[in-house]
């Protein structure tokens, strides 16, 4: 997949460095020169210097073949601009856009942006929906509570796989609280509950816990 981004900040930074582990063809587009220098230097000559609003940068980038384009710079009408010109000049079919602002979500989704994200944390996630390498989706963090809501989908071959609920040990603090089968109305789990490969599972857990609920049910 051929994916643009454009702000080499630090979202931009980190999600160039993680798709380009995952086999994707990544281009970051920085107006800094000094900024785009170091990220060729530490990630490979992935930057092109440019503005990414500009027709003239995005033509030049490729824009017309891309799969995607995820505009991460600290400027909302920057960001709705890229998005903007890359769907309507360049058919790019899906793009996302960081919004600093939440009043500014409404907006943007009925000027097009496929995906509005307010939470930055949430792009690289709102990305593999289209490449599903990542088969944990954070749904929301209930800070009150010390928990987070998380959705899974249990890989074939996992250990929990053809087990009851009952007999998987799960963290201390963690629910399964719904699954999501294919061609099947959700499931509210019990105890004599079998899980299943690709089943989609909505956990509530405590955050120090993930990483063990992880490994219990997808194997990580």
């Amino acid at each position: 997949m051929y994916i643009i981004i454009v702000g080499g900040g630090r979202v931009g930074y980190y999600l160039t460095e993680a798709l380009l582990k995952e086999g994707h063809e990544i281009l970051l587009i920085e107006e800094n020169p000094a900024v785009c220098e170091v990220i060729n230097e530490e990630l490979g000559s992935v930057c092109m210097r440019g503005d990414g609003c500009e027709v003239v940068t995005l033509e030049a980038a490729g824009t017309s073949r891309a799969d995607m384009l995820v505009s991460v710079t600290a400027d909302d009408e920057d960001n709705l601009i890229a998005c903007q010109v890359a769907k309507h000049k360049f058919k790019v079919p899906r793009t996302i856009a960081r919004i600093r602002n939440p009043k500014n979500k409404e907006l943007f989704e009925k000027l097009g942006v496929n995906v509005p994200v307010i939470s930055t944390n949430l792009i690289l996630e709102h990305i593999t929906e289209e490449v599903p390498t990542h088969p944990v989706t954070h749904l929301m963090e209930l800070r009150d509570k010390g928990l987070e809501i998380i959705e899974m989908k249990i890989p074939a071959g996992c250990a929990c796989v053809g087990r009851t609920i009952k007999d998987i040990v799960l963290p201390h603090g963690s629910i399964l609280s719904l699954i999501i089968r294919k061609s099947q109305n959700p499931i509210i789990p019990t105890d004599s509950t079998v899980l299943m490969a690709d089943d989609q599972i909505i956990a509530v857990t405590p955050p120090q816990a993930e990483a063990e609920l992880r490994a219990v049910l997808i194997g990580e």
